[in-house]
């Protein structure tokens, strides 16, 4: 009964008020900032499931008062108010009691890389990247570049960016996976169309005291920056390569001059990369269910189609279909696109929980 669930967050948030003041939290920094943030977590809820609990206090009131000759009518009034209020609230409450992925408030790595499609998917990655980088601009968000390996036709075998601001995760989380795009090459002489596809890793940015990296296992190599010439390509041997050996990943940085400066890069976005294979793991333990409802995870899965002779963007997860693909693509104006997941997420999580 959702009465009892909303009464459970209410008892909850008082023994958290009783614990803030008591001398042995008060005196231990980290437990105190962990109860202030779940009390803030849960807040909402209590508010809202107040406000519920009320009007089902008044409903029972009001039908008391029903047969009542003198405050009848105005009983059979309030009545029809509150029973319109109940549906409203139980839908807010369902929202706000949504499980908080612990992830959605930090900043991501997103990793774009040129798969099948030869230069029209190195191009893509660049195409995309821009767009990202246009939706990033359209909500105040930052980006630094961690590294880049462009290829000879002018576009990207790979690009890793860091995405820095509010809720940054929560709005990306959705883009990881395959994405295809069909148009005619640049080169195409013929006016065919061209199928190519590039991946995309959204990996959450993640602190020290989250991952814990073994130097034993690392293998760590130093090479001179490789690139199509200019200015940007370091002439000195301060590349950096990273090779985890337990999983395998190896991370590749010499956008920066410093050996120093690209180790360092190098080293986040492995910790990046292994607490998002932990994820993985994780959610394959869960099971299926729990994959779906995050709907982020297999690098494999074809997730969205970018077809430019018809207009066309598609979401294969939602069946979602825009011609509106040159104003997403031009304008940064994913949210078209990332609105209508977010709802479905939502409703799925809604179902899985039995709210």
């Amino acid at each position: 009964m959702l009465q009892d669930k909303l009464q459970t967050f209410i008892d909850r948030y008082e023994e958290i008020n009783k614990l803030l003041i008591s001398p042995d939290i008060t005196s231990d920094i980290k437990r105190m900032t962990d109860l202030s943030r779940e009390q803030s977590n849960i807040e909402p809820i209590v508010s809202k499931a107040k406000e519920y609990i009320k009007v089902l206090e008044d409903i029972e009131e009001n039908k008391i008062m029903l047969d009542d000759p003198e405050l009848g009518e105005l009983a059979k009034e309030e009545l029809k108010e509150l029973e319109a209020q109940k549906p409203v609230l139980e839908e807010e409450i369902k929202f706000l009691m949504i499980p908080k992925d612990p992830n959605d408030d930090k900043n991501i790595y997103l990793e774009l890389r040129a798969g099948t499609g030869g230069d029209e998917a190195a191009i893509f990655v660049g195409d995309l990247f821009r767009a990202y980088l246009k939706y990033a601009e359209n909500n105040g968000w930052k980006v630094e570049l961690m590294n880049q390996s462009e290829s000879e036709a002018g576009g990207y075998k790979e690009i890793v960016a860091l995405f820095k601001g509010d809720h940054v995760y929560s709005k990306l989380k959705f883009e990881g996976g395959t994405h295809r795009v069909q148009r005619v090459p640049a080169t195409e002489s013929q006016g065919r169309v061209h199928t190519s596809a590039i991946t995309v890793a959204v990996m959450p940015e993640v602190d020290d005291v989250e991952i814990d990296i073994n130097s034993n296992d690392l293998k760590i190599d130093v090479m001179r920056a490789s690139g199509n010439g200019g200015q940007s390509v370091n002439t000195t041997d301060s590349a950096v390569r990273i090779t985890h050996i337990p999983s395998g990943i190896v991370v590749t940085n010499q956008d920066q001059k410093s050996q120093h400066k690209n180790k360092d890069k190098a080293m986040k976005v492995l910790k990046a990369r292994l607490y998002d294979l932990q994820m993985q793991e994780k959610m394959q333990e869960e099971g299926a269910t729990r994959k779906e409802q995050v709907g982020t995870g297999d690098r494999s899965g074809r997730i969205r189609t970018y077809n430019y002779p018809q207009g066309r963007i598609s979401d294969h997860r939602i069946n979602l279909t825009l011609y509106r693909l040159d104003a997403i693509m031009n304008d940064g104006l994913f949210d078209e696109v990332i609105d209508p997941l977010i709802t479905d997420y939502q409703a799925r999580l809604i179902e899985a929980n039995g709210l």
